[in-house]
């Protein structure tokens, strides 16, 4: 018995050990009915259309916003850093009007390093955006955008045949929330974005050294008239930041409910009960019909209780 007993429980083993492994027909079909595993960057998850905890969206949303205070910043220090802090000045807010600015004042190795690292570090928190909240970045970009909220509302087809070219040669936060949105690849939108800031800082930089006499001569303006044009720049920044707040329809209110959308969701025990007459609308009519039926039931069981003076009241 004891024999026996022991070759059943090695066949046991062995049985297990066999359906365990990738030969057993149901070791497939369990793993072909999980699906495959979702993609992850430093642990958090990339699936489409399905953010990540939201202590993960916060964060990406409080660094989108930052590099957005950068650029306001950026803007607003253009009289005071275009001649004296020009490295500084694109590391703010590497738009191309500073990166010709500053690009005869620095060092070719300096330019492009500050640049490209200024120019990218925000696309890809853009590009997550996208990712996650598909159709409502979509709605956003329509809402957002004169120029690129057309291609939404002509149709989303139109934009993907020309997004390959639009994250070459213009990849900003729009235009990055809405390839992913509308279905670009990570790898091509990183090749894309890559490829066209070289690109971008090459030509500025060429075209730097072409026209370095007018950008001088915008230059020294600038720093002759330091404080007119730190005023204009000040009234312009507080304009946008005044319009951000101000619009429903605005970036910054944008990724601020996006960061806040699950603490906002109602509850059941909020609203009451769940019930099919808990959320019935009422009307005056229904109201008065019901007070005078109530009425009505009232005054009828005070007659029978005065018939009746056994009947307890």
């Amino acid at each position: 018995m004891n024999g026996i007993a022991t070759v059943d429980r090695r066949r046991g083993r062995g049985l297990r050990r066999r359906s365990a492994g990738p030969g057993n027909w149901t070791f497939w079909r369990s793993a072909i009915a999980c699906g495959p595993k979702p993609a992850r960057i430093a642990g958090v998850r990339l699936e489409r259309g399905k953010p990540p905890r939201q202590a993960v969206v916060r964060l990406i949303v409080g660094l989108v916003i930052a590099s957005q205070a950068l650029a306001l910043a950026g803007d607003l220090a253009l009289a005071e850093f275009v001649d004296k802090h020009p490295a500084w000045l694109i590391a703010l807010n590497p738009r191309n009007r500073n990166l010709a600015l500053a690009t005869n004042q620095l060092e070719a190795t300096t330019y492009y390093v500050i640049g490209f690292v200024r120019l990218v570090i925000s696309d890809p928190l853009y590009y997550l955006l996208g990712f996650w909240y598909g159709d409502r970045a979509l709605r956003w970009v329509e809402r957002r955008s004169r120029t690129y909220g057309p291609f939404i509302r002509d149709g989303e087809n139109f934009f993907r045949k020309a997004s390959y070219p639009l994250i070459f040669a213009a990849p900003n936060n729009v235009i990055c929330a809405l390839s992913a949105a509308t279905g670009v690849r990570l790898r091509t939108f990183i090749a894309l974005n890559l490829s066209g800031t070289v690109v971008r800082l090459i030509l500025i930089r060429q075209l730097g050294e072409v026209f370095e006499s007018p950008l001088e001569s915008i230059v020294d303006f600038i720093a002759r008239y330091r404080t007119p044009v730190l005023i204009i720049s000040a009234i312009a920044v507080a304009w946008t930041i005044f319009s951000e707040f101000r619009g429903e329809n605005s970036e910054l209110r944008t990724l601020t409910d996006l960061a806040h959308e699950d603490d906002d969701a109602p509850t059941g025990d909020e609203h009451g009960s769940s019930g099919p007459d808990a959320d019935a609308p009422t009307t005056p009519g229904a109201d008065a019909a019901g007070h005078e039926s109530g009425q009505g039931a009232e005054v009828g069981r005070q007659r029978t209780a005065d018939q009746d003076p056994e009947q307890p009241k």
